[in-house]
């Protein structure tokens, strides 16, 4: 038996928090690691004590949204914010993080990730969304689309 490497260790316990999403359209984790250690946790979903999308249904699909448009027409946290807004709350430094995600973050959470001071991005897939794209990439973040290793 092979050990996974550290990216493939954190990407599956990202795709696990992930599984606690309670969006109708996508579900997505992110994890915040430093020092091999895990920081925070996020998934997307409404805010605390409100009501889910799963409960009251979607209002993106409502009003037919597409994908990475008018991303505030949504109940929803992005999974991104979350992990962010957790580690604010439990006073978690994160500047230095790398940000293992299960897709490539929006515009919103890319600047909310560049102004956190977090240094590499780790996604799973893609997200539709150029301007997101070139933002981090002229951040100097490191970003990689995670690629499961060859044994």
């Amino acid at each position: 038996m092979s050990r996974p490497s550290w990216d493939q260790y954190f990407m599956e316990i990202t795709k696990l928090v992930s599984k606690r999403s309670t969006c109708l359209r996508r579900h997505v984790g992110a994890i915040l690691v430093k020092d091999k250690r895990i920081l925070a946790t996020g998934y997307n979903g409404a805010p605390t004590g409100l009501k889910h999308c799963l409960e009251i249904g979607c209002l993106r699909e409502a009003l037919k949204i597409p994908s990475g448009e008018r991303h505030e027409l949504c109940r929803g946290l992005h999974a991104e914010q979350n992990a962010i807004i957790q580690a604010a709350v439990h006073g978690v430094k994160i500047e230095g993080a790398t940000l293992y995600c299960t897709n490539h973050p929006c515009i919103i959470c890319t600047k909310m990730i560049i102004n956190a001071g977090i240094k590499r991005v780790v996604y799973l897939d893609g997200y539709a969304d150029e301007l997101s794209k070139k933002m981090i990439k002229e951040s100097g973040i490191e970003v990689e689309q995670f690629k499961l290793e060859k044994k």
